[in-house]
């Protein structure tokens, strides 16, 4: 079995599978609590799985961009697990896994949230095949609506609040598609199954190769 950690945001989720098939789940507003939460919420995902520690063959971690606390909880979870079980563990993108819940749609899908002082953490992505074509990166609303590329219609979802749902309508109409609030809850289901993914494609790292994504350094700690 696999376990898969996302806790880049306010919303943590953790998932039980077998080979990338989603076991158990469960996805909670754990808010900046992570540190108290995380660890007793994966004991009882196992214990209800009706597995192990042992068992887990490996570790699946979203690492990022999002909230420094949440992002340092769940890596240095996931790797302390994976070098105790002598675990690969495959990292992935925060947003990515916001974005392919909609791989099913035919265009340009472009995935945000909310990186303070007005700006957007963003990234792009197309399906078939599944591939990232804009890196993640900061910019201002306007500027995410006007590098969104080509002529073809295209889904927003991640944090799209009312403010940058209207200003999307406006400038884009009826080549826009904004994917609903449910729709865009991180689920660790999609987590285990992009990781299962990566890990039979020989994608899968030894703990101290795995690196956070920060599109902003923290401003705690001062400049030396």
């Amino acid at each position: 079995m696999e376990l898969s950690i996302d806790t880049a945001s306010e919303i943590a989720s953790v998932a039980l599978s077998r080979e990338g098939v989603l076991q158990a789940e469960v996805t909670w507003r754990c808010r900046r609590n992570h540190t108290v939460e995380l660890l007793p919420t994966i004991e009882r995902l196992v214990a209800q799985g009706g597995a192990a520690k042992e068992d887990l063959k490996a570790v699946f971690v979203c690492i990022g961009p999002g909230m420094y606390t949440g992002l340092r909880v769940g890596v240095s979870t996931a790797q302390g697990l994976a070098y105790a079980l002598k675990l690969p563990v495959v990292g992935v993108s925060r947003l990515e896994l916001d974005a392919y819940p909609h791989a099913a749609f035919s265009g340009r899908i472009v995935a945000v949230h909310r990186a303070g002082r007005g700006e957007l953490a963003w990234a792009a992505y197309r399906s078939q095949p599944w591939r990232e074509v804009t890196a993640p990166r900061l910019d201002w609303p306007a500027d995410v609506i006007g590098a969104r590329g080509g002529r073809g219609r295209t889904l927003f979802c991640g944090e799209v609040d009312d403010g940058f749902a209207a200003a999307i309508a406006d400038a884009l109409n009826a080549r826009a598609v904004i994917a609903s609030p449910a729709a865009s809850v991180r689920r660790a289901a999609f987590l285990a199954e992009l990781g299962h993914l990566r890990l039979a494609a020989g994608e899968g790292q030894d703990p101290a190769e795995l690196r956070v994504v920060y599109l902003r350094p923290p401003v705690i700690g001062g400049k030396r």
